[in-house]
């Protein structure tokens, strides 16, 4: 459903301009820039494992979808596109991101479409500004684009420079996440908070079983209120690399922690892996069982019950690296295979 053949096909017919990656040798990966629809597409083997994506309705770019080795979709559809049963809220979580609830004041976290008109001024928003390079050989390959973090006066608070490094491994598919942030203004100040930094929001197979009220979409697009102690479709399950379990995780630390469930058989695992060089190490998890999966390193806070607090601050001209890494496997990954990725990407940043 998701291979390249048939999406370029899709894009010959709309008239948009595709620009493929320069490779070397055989590459299991192909990127292809759409720059009309704003993206660039990441193929392995001709199908589709994910995409990034700039539209305008969204406020951040974005990673969406990304498709398993089995042909699942792991993140939800909603807002991107209208799937049966999908969860209808936090219209702001789309596929994978980065960004942050309080900087300078402006909540990032929370920005969307949906967001009435007079509230404009409380939210901040990143724009893509260009996509700096593509590369591909053998099981590697890279993207680099360049971002600008702003005020709703469109002021620039950050530039952001990212480079996702895409891996086949051992079976697995792996994102490396390196996004540079260089502060453009006197101050940058990301205040405490528990809305960040590094996330994803996954399907409604992966979500842990609940109870009570879920507002989910249906075949037509129109929002239906339904009672949630019906969970034969979730099925998710969060462990940390301390063994912590289930809704038990939320405000925890540790340095990974992985999200594991089946979708059409196909068992699936989502690791996030934190990097010590990052400002907040090891991370403190807002993983929620409606799907929200999140590696929060600077806020601290309210996860630690006030014990502990981070507000960290930038001055102009001051860079700061954050490092993440996603490893999307079609298996229930053990800890021992988790901690050897993590100690692999621990040592060896790319």
């Amino acid at each position: 459903m998701y291979n390249r053949i048939a999406l370029t096909g899709m894009a010959l017919i709309f008239g948009t301009l595709a620009v493929r990656s320069q490779c070397s040798n055989h590459s299991v990966f192909e990127l292809i820039q759409d720059i009309e629809a704003k993206k660039v597409d990441v193929y392995v083997e001709d199908e589709l494992f994910t995409s990034y994506i700039y539209p305008d309705q969204v406020k951040k770019p974005v990673l969406w979808p990304v498709i398993s080795e089995g042909g699942n979709m792991l993140t939800r559809s909603y807002p991107m596109e209208t799937r049966e049963g999908d969860r209808v809220d936090h219209p702001h979580h789309v596929g994978v991101w980065f960004n942050y609830g309080d900087v300078n004041g402006l909540d990032f976290w929370n920005n969307s479409e949906a967001r009435p008109p007079e509230d404009r001024l409380l939210y901040g928003s990143i724009r893509h500004k260009e996509v700096l390079n593509t590369k591909s050989k053998g099981n590697e390959a890279v993207l680099e684009t360049c971002s600008e973090w702003l005020s709703p006066d469109e002021e620039v608070l950050l530039n952001e420079n990212t480079r996702f490094h895409f891996l086949i491994q051992d079976g697995l598919r792996i994102i490396d996440r390196r996004s540079k942030l260089e502060a453009i203004v006197d101050t940058v100040l990301f205040k405490d908070n528990k809305e960040g930094m590094f996330a994803i929001r996954v399907a409604r197979e992966l979500e842990l079983p609940s109870e009570g009220k879920l507002k989910l979409v249906d075949s037509h697009g129109n929002i239906t209120e339904v009672d949630g102690g019906d969970n034969s479709i979730p099925k998710g399950n969060y462990r940390s690399a301390d063994g912590v379990e289930g809704s038990k995780v939320w405000g925890t630390r540790a340095r990974w922690m992985k999200l594991h469930g089946k979708i059409n058989g196909e068992d699936v695992s989502l690791v996030i892996i934190d990097h010590s060089s990052n400002p907040g190490y090891p991370a403190y998890w807002h993983a929620r069982g409606y799907g929200l999966f999140a590696a929060n390193t600077l806020g601290q806070s309210v996860f630690s019950k006030g014990k502990q607090h981070l507000n960290f601050t930038m001055v102009k001209g001051q860079e700061v690296d954050f490092n993440y890494r996603l490893v999307v496997a079609s298996e229930d990954l053990s800890d021992e295979k988790i901690n050897q990725l993590a100690d692999d990407f621990a040592n060896n940043l790319y």
